[in-house]
């Protein structure tokens, strides 16, 4: 059959092609399907934007502006933290917390806390120890070391800061407020009125707060140099049949409706386009009929 016999054919079934178009159309939703086909790409579209620009994000580097940045001074003042974290086998908790306390007896470092937590009971029981301390910096890394042997090493991160800015500023803070104290204090011995020394006894009251907290912060930065902290954790293994258990008949229920809920969600999905194809197949046979 040519194409003009095809499109004589067509003429005289307009109607036809015209329930079949329209019967697609309904099906695929009308004009709520074409524009949830243009949010759709639209949504995917900015989805797909926003992606990309978390990936740059994630991949870019943004350095924060350091307060602690001082260039002239070549001492500079470092503070470091570590921590990592350790699983030990079972039973071996009071072995292991021994060898942890003979290394910080033996490098002369200070436990400042210790926290030893026992969870579960039967064969899921387990212990943990946390424990906060401080070592001298240069026996920092040695000790770090002998630390990572107990047990098998789980995780450990270290954070190094530079504070000599913010040290050095405390300083020239503090020689001010030092001054401005002792001119307080002959401004006091020189005063004669009682009304005068009332105020400037006040003040002096006030700046000497003042001092005493800088000399504190300039003397806690020094104690952050000269011991790094550390934040060890040990954990015992769990037992490798602690999580094994024998599935609920309520689960097995509810699998089984999940199951049935979607297959009939599946029917119903594939119900119409069912239809529609045994319609066009109905009619391409009256098609083929009045060939």
């Amino acid at each position: 059959m040519g194409v003009k016999e095809q499109l004589l054919k067509l003429k005289e079934n307009w109607l036809i092609a015209i329930l079949i178009l329209f019967l697609l159309f309904a099906l695929s939703g009308g004009t709520d399907f074409v524009s949830e086909s243009f949010d759709n790409a639209a949504y995917s579209m900015t989805r797909g934007l926003a992606s990309d620009a978390a990936v740059y994000q994630e991949k870019a580097y943004y350095p924060y502006p350091s307060e602690d940045f001082a260039p002239g001074v070549e001492e500079r003042k470092i503070t470091t933290t570590g921590t990592l974290s350790t699983e030990i086998e079972r039973g071996a908790f009071e072995e292991s917390e021994s060898k942890l306390k003979g290394i910080l007896s033996s490098s002369g470092s200070y436990l400042l806390n210790e926290n030893t937590q026992k969870y579960g009971t039967g064969r899921k029981a387990y212990r943990q120890g946390s424990y906060q301390i401080k070592v001298e910096s240069g026996k920092y890394e040695p000790v770090v070391s002998q630390l990572k042997e107990i047990g098998e090493l789980i995780s450990f991160s270290q954070n190094a800061e530079d504070v000599t800015g913010s040290y050095t500023d405390a300083e020239i803070e503090l020689q001010a407020e030092k001054e401005r104290l002792a001119r307080y204090m002959s401004m006091y011995g020189e005063a004669k009125e009682v009304t005068d020394k009332i105020e400037l006894n006040d003040r002096i009251f006030d700046q000497e707060r003042r001092v005493k907290y800088l000399e504190d912060s300039i003397k806690n930065i020094d104690q952050r140099v000269d011991y790094s902290a550390i934040y060890f954790t040990m954990t015992e293994k769990q037992s490798e049949y602690a999580n094994i258990v024998f599935v609920k008949f309520s689960e097995l229920v509810r699998n089984l409706v999940g199951s049935f809920n979607a297959l009939i969600g599946l029917l119903f999905t594939l119900a119409p386009w069912a239809i529609a194809l045994l319609l066009f197949n109905f009619i391409w046979k009256m098609l083929k009929r009045r060939r």
